[in-house]
């Protein structure tokens, strides 16, 4: 639920450094191909992007979100 991502959200910021370049789409990509595996609706992704507000790739990753949009 909502809890554990608040959770892992909180987890992750006491254990990485942010720093660039910031490139989303590979991952973006990355965690679609994980999702496109699960058609039947008994699971769902979360994907938390945590950035400083500079995206080096912004155009792909708005591209990725929108095709990867319906899973």
């Amino acid at each position: 639920g909502i809890e554990g991502v608040l959770e892992a959200y909180h987890h992750s910021l006491r254990r990485v450094q942010l720093y660039g370049p910031t490139n989303f789409a590979p991952v973006v990509n990355y965690v679609a191909r994980s999702a496109a595996e699960v058609l039947d609706g008994s699971q769902y992704f979360v994907l938390l992007i945590i950035t400083d507000g500079v995206i080096s790739d912004m155009a792909q990753t708005k591209e990725a979100i929108v095709n990867v949009s319906p899973l």
